[in-house]
């Protein structure tokens, strides 16, 4: 319905040649912009739902209360992956996780999962590339997570985090729900997912934008010279490159789906979309507040690694 929505918009209404760069690039950008959103729609109503139930307080309380036989760190990593997603919800929670005391390589298991895995990106991979890859990723994201802290965890790194500059911030979370004038569930959880569906809509239009111009512009093949499979270091080369990036999810897995289309391997695509919103500059700085350049090189270097076996194993196994 929607390809049909998007053809009919282009060619009958736009009145634009079905065989023309333009009319492919429009046609990309409607399907994507109006199927991402209304799944994102949907997909932000259900976690918020979620996470109502499953508040903050309840993670962190669960986390220090028991012991899970090996799984403490699956559980950290999954609280990464349905925990909000704004702009409050990754480093501020770390911190929270620190003063709870919370091992601290399950602290870092849940930093590495959130910006991989959450609903944002699980909606975006669901429309674009289908239930198995999303699953996938999901477990690779997750995997990444646990694989993480369980190293770091072992380092015995602790002291190297400076929580001085935090003794002051008591400043509760924006992103609360449950603040001011009793709601009921459902209009507490659909305002909420409402305001992240809005706040994300302009990423999601600008990365389908930069999809769709690529989709249409740019030749087949273009992107094969460095990061093709015959080269055996296109998934590090696809890592470095995104570093400098400073995007979400919601920006950046367009334009993999664009850049897959023109050549660019599976996995080195998925290394790429994970540095960009795993490893990005901004974050680094913000985290040498929090701190030494020891831990947060030992933390950006797990992860690293992490991503760069993810995408091996995925241009092999797909």
């Amino acid at each position: 319905m929607i390809d049909q929505f998007s053809s009919w918009f282009v060619f009958s209404v736009l009145q634009i040649s079905p065989d023309t760069h333009l009319s492919e690039a429009l046609h990309f950008f409607i399907y994507d912009t109006v199927k991402i959103l209304a799944l994102l729609l949907i997909m932000t109503h259900l976690m918020s739902l979620v996470r109502y139930y499953l508040p903050v307080s309840k993670m962190r309380s669960f986390l220090t209360s028991r012991r899970f036989f090996g799984l403490d760190y699956f559980f950290a990593s999954l609280f990464g992956a349905i925990t909000p997603f704004c702009s409050c919800s990754s480093i501020p929670l770390f911190v929270g996780f620190v003063q709870a005391k919370i091992p601290l390589g399950l602290t870092f298991s849940f930093l590495a999962t959130s910006p991989l895995v959450n609903e944002i990106a699980l909606v975006l991979f669901l429309s674009i590339f289908g239930w198995k890859i999303t699953i996938l990723y999901a477990v690779a994201g997750i995997g990444i997570g646990m694989v993480s802290g369980a190293v770091l965890g072992k380092m015995g790194l602790e002291k190297e985090i400076n929580m001085d500059i935090f003794l002051d911030e008591k400043k509760p979370c924006a992103c609360s729900c449950k603040c001011g004038k009793k709601q009921s569930v459902i209009r507490s959880a659909s305002k909420e997912a409402r305001s992240i569906t809005t706040k994300v809509a302009p990423f999601v239009i600008i990365g389908v934008a930069l999809g769709a111009a690529i989709h249409g512009y740019v030749p087949e093949g273009y992107f094969e010279g460095f990061l093709s499979k015959e080269n055996i270091f296109s998934v590090p080369i696809a890592v470095i490159m995104a570093v400098p990036l400073y995007a979400n999810a919601s920006g950046v897995i367009p334009i993999i789906e664009a850049l897959i289309a023109k050549g660019v391997e599976l996995g080195t695509a998925l290394a790429f979309m994970m540095a960009v919103v795993g490893l990005s500059l901004p974050e680094a700085l913000i985290l040498r507040r929090i701190m030494s350049f020891k831990l947060l090189a030992a933390f950006f270097g797990t992860v690293t690694i992490g991503i760069i076996f993810i995408g091996y194993v995925f241009n092999i196994l797909l």
